[in-house]
């Protein structure tokens, strides 16, 4: 079981909310509805997995490949909590899932981080840095949708609470731009074979895409708050450029997409990384659907319609491959996979 398939509930529950947001009724009922037992079965089946086969789990929080897809836990968490809060409009639920994500990013983030830094078998770059390491970024941006959405109930001086949300936002986009460096990086000067170009790298988008998501619901609740009413053009500014920045990345991963399956014939077989992918196309839906609302940009609305119907349709795609997954039980994952494992 892979570390990232928490990714399974992040591009549910994002595509559920960007379906609320556009009327696409009853969409995201149905999605809630698959989400929840998702959600809960996933963390039955990881402590059943921590406590049957301790050390294959343990060995993933030292592996520079595997370590990173723990933090889709923390995402899925505020995901799921967006969801409570926008569908059902339980905010008692959704503050509750809010304080269990911080737990488990403040846990994961320093546990997993520390112990790749003092590890002393390390891969070199091109083996060790993928898409996915950017999931540290969404996980943090994760906080800040999720913390603005329950803001107002939070137990403590509404400015620190903006501290807090704004120190996050910018603390991932800090993040953001250390490890694109190295994805970067690796793109350009290591070479690339159609098997290195894993669905994570979708990830690259999804991560700005979140970020310019977090911006636009600053803007949202900054009224509020004489420090976030301060700063608003600079957290405008950095949300247009967040949202730029994602937008750029999409017809660049579809060329190398072309690259993969098409030039290269990989292929398109089922791997749990792929909702990696999917979740990139929903949030960048729900990111410009807000954006739009936030800026006062008509256009930026008409243009989420046209996203939300790729999301779908790639959601459906990777959900079919995963109950087929389920019925044939196959041997192994794809090949793409192989290198995400843990050693025996």
């Amino acid at each position: 079981m892979h570390p990232a398939y928490f990714a399974l509930v992040m591009a549910t529950g994002i595509l559920a909310i960007a379906c609320k947001l556009l009327g696409l009724e009853p969409l995201p009922r149905l999605l809630f509805a698959i989400n929840v037992p998702a959600y809960v079965a996933l963390w039955l089946l990881t402590i059943m997995r921590a406590l049957r086969y301790p050390g294959p789990f343990w060995s993933d929080f030292r592996s520079h490949q595997r370590a990173p897809g723990f933090f889709t836990m923390v995402a899925a968490t505020c995901v799921l909590g967006v969801q409570f809060a926008v569908q059902q409009h339980a905010a008692g639920i959704a503050l509750a899932l809010w304080w269990c994500a911080v737990a488990l990013w403040i846990v994961l983030t320093y546990a997993i981080l520390t112990a790749l830094t003092v590890s002393a078998d390390k891969p070199d770059l091109a083996k060790g840095i993928n898409g996915g390491w950017l999931t540290v970024v969404v996980a943090t941006q994760a906080l800040v949708v999720l913390g603005s959405a329950v803001a107002p109930r939070i137990a403590a001086d509404p400015e620190v609470v903006a501290l807090a949300l704004v120190s996050l936002w910018l603390a991932g986009g800090m993040l953001y731009i250390w490890l694109i460096a190295l994805i970067f990086y690796r793109y350009t000067f290591f070479r690339l074979g159609p098997a290195d170009l894993l669905p994570p790298y979708w990830i690259n988008m999804g991560a700005m895409a979140i970020s310019a998501l977090g911006g636009a619901l600053l803007v949202r609740i900054a009224a509020g708050s004489p420090l976030l009413s301060s700063i608003l053009p600079f957290i405008k500014g950095f949300t247009l450029l967040y949202w730029a920045t994602a937008t750029w990345w999409i017809p660049m991963l579809l060329a190398l997409g072309v690259w993969r399956y098409v030039v290269h014939k990989v292929p398109l077989t089922y791997d749990p990384l792929y909702w990696g992918a999917v979740f990139p196309l929903g949030m960048y839906t729900s990111a410009t659907y807000r954006i739009g609302e936030a800026l006062s940009l008509p256009f930026m609305l008409s243009l989420s319609r046209y996203f939300v119907a790729a999301a779908l349709t790639a959601w459906l795609m990777t959900f079919l491959g995963f109950i087929v997954s389920l019925v044939m039980r196959p041997r192994a994952y794809a090949p793409s996979s192989t290198r995400y494992r843990s050693s025996p």
